[in-house]
C-alpha cells in the first residue's frame, strides 16, 4: 500500500525543510585538492571558486582545459609543491593542485524529496564519522546516480578536503544533507513512500531478497556499533550482505557500493 505523500515543512532554522551553503557549519577548511576533486569542482558552475594553484605544466595543462571552458582561466597561479602544500591540512595529498572555493549549497531534506523520483534512492548514514569513508560512499553514489545522502548532523565529518579527494569529484554531484534526528528523518521518508531498509549482519533476508527497486533509503551504520536501536527500529525492514566469514564484516564504503549496486539492478529489472 502506498504511503500518504507528506511535504516536510519549509520551517527556517535547522529543521528538515532548512536549505544550508555546503554544511557552513561542517566545513573544516575551504581548500579543496587533488585532480579529481578539483576538476570538477571547476566545471561545477555552482561552485563558486577564488584562487587555482597548480605546481607543474601538465597540471596546469588540465586545469586550464576545464577552467578555460568556465570562464576562470584567470584563476589559475602557478606556484611550487611546498607552497601548495603550505595551505593545506599536513600531510594533504595534494596531487600538484588545490582550489580555494566557497561551500556548495545543499538543497534542504524537504527540496531533495520533492525532486524525487518514483526510481529513487537515498543514502542515511547513522554515525559514520570517517571522512575517507563518507567521501568514498558520495562517490559511490555519484556513480550510480544518488542524488542525495543524509547524514545526523552532529555526528558527521565536514565537508572537508580530504573528504572531497576521496569523494574523487562526487561532491559536486550529489547533495550532503545534514539532520538533526535520523529517526524523525526516516519517518518522513516512509511518507514519501520511501522503503527504509538498514543494513546488518543479523537481518533475516539478504540484500537481494529485499525490496530494492521504487523509492528507497539505504540505511547504513557506523563500522563497529552498527545501527543505533531507534534508528534501526525506524527502518521498514533489515538486510544483510551475505558473507563467506572469511572476514568479520565489509567496510562500510563498501557495503554502501554493494547496496548501490543492488538498487540498480532491480531497477533495471523493474517492469
Amino acid at each position: 500500500m502506498a504511503r500518504k505523500r507528506h511535504h516536510p515543512g519549509r520551517q527556517q532554522g535547522r529543521g528538515p525543510g532548512a536549505r544550508r551553503k555546503g554544511g557552513a557549519d561542517h566545513a573544516s577548511s575551504p581548500w579543496l585538492y587533488g585532480i579529481h576533486a578539483v576538476l570538477a569542482a571547476l566545471g561545477n558552475p555552482a561552485r563558486v571558486c577564488d584562487r587555482i594553484l597548480v605546481g607543474d605544466d601538465e597540471t596546469a595543462n588540465l586545469a586550464m582545459a576545464v577552467a578555460g571552458q568556465m570562464g576562470r582561466a584567470q584563476l589559475i597561479e602557478r606556484t611550487g609543491r611546498d607552497d601548495i602544500a603550505h595551505v593545506l591540512p599536513a600531510g594533504a595529498v595534494h596531487q600538484n593542485i588545490a582550489l580555494l572555493a566557497e561551500p556548495l549549497e545543499q538543497p534542504s531534506l524537504g527540496e531533495a524529496l520533492d525532486r524525487a523520483g518514483e526510481q529513487e534512492c537515498v543514502l542515511v548514514l547513522d554515525q559514520v564519522t570517517d571522512p575517507q569513508n563518507v567521501g568514498a560512499i558520495i562517490r559511490s553514489a555519484a556513480a550510480f546516480g544518488v542524488r542525495s545522502v543524509i547524514m545526523q548532523d552532529r555526528h558527521a565529518p565536514p565537508l572537508s578536503g580530504a573528504l572531497a579527494k576521496a569523494a574523487s569529484g562526487g561532491l559536486e554531484h550529489v547533495a550532503v544533507i545534514y539532520e538533526t534526528n535520523l529517526a524523525r528523518t526516516l519517518d518522513l521518508l516512509k511518507q514519501e513512500n520511501f522503503w527504509c531498509v538498514g543494513l546488518a549482519g543479523e537481518g533475516e533476508q539478504t540484500l537481494a531478497d529485499a525490496r530494492t527497486n521504487g523509492r528507497l533509503a539505504i540505511v547504513l551504520g557506523a563500522e563497529g556499533s552498527g545501527l543505533r536501536r531507534l534508528v534501526r527500529e525506524s527502518c521498514d525492514a533489515l538486510a544483510r550482505i551475505p558473507q563467506t566469514g572469511a572476514v568479520e564484516s565489509l567496510n562500510v564504503s563498501n557495503a554502501a557500493a554493494v547496496a548501490l549496486y543492488e538498487f540498480a539492478r532491480a531497477a533495471d529489472n523493474r517492469p
